[in-house]
This record gives structure tokens, sequence and C-alpha cells, in this order.
């Protein structure tokens, strides 16, 4: 029997997976309540820290109004603003430090969606001062595509802080902070929450790994970007935030 090669069968899985699984059909508004939703079931609404912005075809951005919580969120609350981060639509006031959003879209032409929050144990990762270290297939998301800053710079409300956090994020989807939280900057709302779930699991695993032992076991680097490629993949981020979507609209009924 002739085996086939292991790119051939990645291919083929991922060709069968664009036409058969279930996405979703939902306005970019309902997708941001939504991501805010996941998020705050995931933990990382503990405060008012936290932002997600969406960059739109007329350079204005759809956020988050300041002072409601992401398990409280709902599409019509959804504002719109401008890089003055003035309101045109919608009531509310954006999160000021949406400003070090800003200073990501202007480097970063292909980012659209950027989701900043300060999670338990990403925060606690970010104490120790070390970078999250992939050693575990879940996490090869994050393989050669998660910056480090290691100081931090502030608080994130002035161009300072903005220019510093969007040059150590350089050409990367996802950033840790140190002594701060993690910022996740892709093409769409779908990735960046994705990554942002993806990324508070592979902190916990890496401080419970670390307590239990001390020592990772880092994967092979050939084999996490095979890895990294097939689960950042159209397919499995779009059928993953569904999945989300679907079970905190569950638990919402």
């Amino acid at each position: 029997m002739i085996t086939p090669a292991k790119e051939d069968v990645s291919s083929q899985a991922l060709r069968r997976m664009s036409g058969a699984l279930e996405y979703g059909d939902w306005t970019p508004r309902e997708k941001i309540a939504l991501s805010c939703n996941i998020l705050a079931a995931e933990g990382h609404s503990e405060t008012l820290a936290g932002q997600i912005t969406l960059r739109q075809p007329d350079g204005t951005f759809l956020t988050t109004p300041l002072a409601q919580g992401f398990d409280e969120l709902d599409a019509d609350a959804v504002i719109r603003i401008n890089d003055k981060l003035e309101v045109l639509e919608g009531k509310g006031i954006p999160n000021p430090a949406i400003r070090f959003h800003l200073w990501v879209y202007a480097r970063r032409s292909d980012v659209n969606c950027i989701i900043h929050t300060h999670p338990q144990y990403v925060s606690t990762l970010s104490m120790t001062g070390r970078p999250l270290v992939v050693a575990h297939m879940d996490a090869t998301p994050f393989h050669d595509d998660c910056a480090f800053l290691p100081e931090w710079p502030g608080l994130p409300i002035a161009d300072q802080e903005g220019e510093i956090i969007s040059a150590a994020l350089g050409d990367k989807r996802t950033i840790l902070l140190v002594n701060h939280g993690f910022l996740a900057a892709t093409s769409s709302v779908e990735e960046s929450l994705y990554l942002s779930v993806l990324i508070e699991r592979a902190a916990r695993n890496q401080l419970q790994a670390m307590a239990a032992y001390g020592t990772l076991k880092e994967l092979d680097p050939a084999l996490a970007k095979e890895s990294h490629d097939f689960l950042l993949s159209p397919s499995i981020v779009k059928a993953s935030f569904a999945m989300f979507a679907r079970r905190v609209l569950r638990q919402r009924n």
C-alpha cells in the first residue's frame, strides 16, 4: 500500500473542512459582542481592562464602550469611532487605551481586529518575566508567532506606549506583555478571538507544568510550524469561533 505524504493528507482534510463545517452567519457587530461574551466566559473580563476593535473599510473602527462588561455586552452596544477616538455612532465612550491599538493598525495593514485583555493565567505568566513557551500541540498556533515585551511601558493610554507595543509586536499575530497581559492582532474577529482563547489556556498549561516540574520540553520547531499552519487555517479558525459562539448562546438561553 502506498502511504500518502503527510502534506497531502493535511491538504485533503482542509479541503473537506472548507465545505462541510458550520461557520455561523453573524454581522461584524454581532461577532464583536459574541467575542466579548466568549471572553467573559473564559475569564478575560474581571475588570474594565480589555478592548476589542475592528477596522472598517472606511477607516473607522467598531469597538466596545467603556464600563460595559464583556458578559453584558450585546451587538446594539457596539460603537463606531474614528482615529481620534471620537464616537460616530452609538452611546458611550471608547476605552482610552484603544489609542495603542491605533499604532498597531498604522504599522500593520494586514491587521483588522485587535483584542487585548488581562486574563488570569496570561497575567500571572507575565509577572514571571518569562515568554510563552510552545511545549504542547495546543500552543503551536503561537510558534514563532508570539512576540514578547520584557518591560512594562506604563499605562497604555498615550502615544509612547502605543509606539513601544506596536514595535515589539512586529509582524507577529500575538504578543505577551510583561506585567500586563496580551494582544492578538489579526485579519479577522474570528482569528483574534480564537488566539485570545488559546493563549490563556497555553499560559495556564505552562504555569501548571512549571509548578509541577520546573522545566518544559519544547516542541521540535519543524513539527511545531506544521501544526501552527494547520491550526491557523481559515476552516479551523472559523469553525472554532462558531463553536465558542454556540456555547455562549446556549448558556444565555
